[in-house]
């Protein structure tokens, strides 16, 4: 059996039900997250532009990136479908806000965004190994029966 798989068989044994209340606000924080920068597009372009780093990089294309996925990765997360995969494609996009956007104002500001970021990133890894938990589409789908 390889890491992915015990690990995977881990997060599935080990999750209780109250974390799935957490999963559902992660899920949803970043669905609203997307909406807004649906809304404030041209203020998450400025953002990136800022970013020395992604100055290189097409921003209007990464904009659109991490617009889909905020929204339909927390769409996902949400119902607690498909959840380690949603998770495994917000995690570059946290690591990009917490090393390249928000750290630049400083670690010790109060009431940054550097700190809502990573914590949505240590959530976004947590449940990369935990899974969905018992309270999801996921677990739904595997509990019915095989129809041949």
């Amino acid at each position: 059996m390889n890491i992915i798989q015990s690990m995977e068989r881990w997060g599935d044994t080990h999750h209780p039900k109250w974390l799935d209340i957490i999963r559902v606000v992660l899920g949803v924080f970043l669905t609203l997250k997307g909406i807004d920068f649906i809304n404030h597009m041209d203020r998450l372009i400025e953002l990136m532009t800022q970013s020395k780093f992604l100055g290189s990089l097409s921003l209007g294309l990464l904009a659109h990136y991490i617009v889909f996925a905020h929204l339909v990765g927390g769409a996902l997360i949400t119902a607690g479908l498909l959840t380690r995969l949603a998770c495994l494609v917000q995690i570059p996009i946290l690591i990009g806000a917490v090393f390249f956007i928000n750290s630049s104002a400083g670690i010790l500001a109060p009431y940054d965004a550097l700190w809502l970021s990573v914590i949505v990133l240590l959530l976004l890894v947590f449940f990369l190994v935990t899974g969905s938990g018992p309270l999801s589409v996921d677990e739904l789908m595997h509990k019915q029966p095989e129809k041949k």
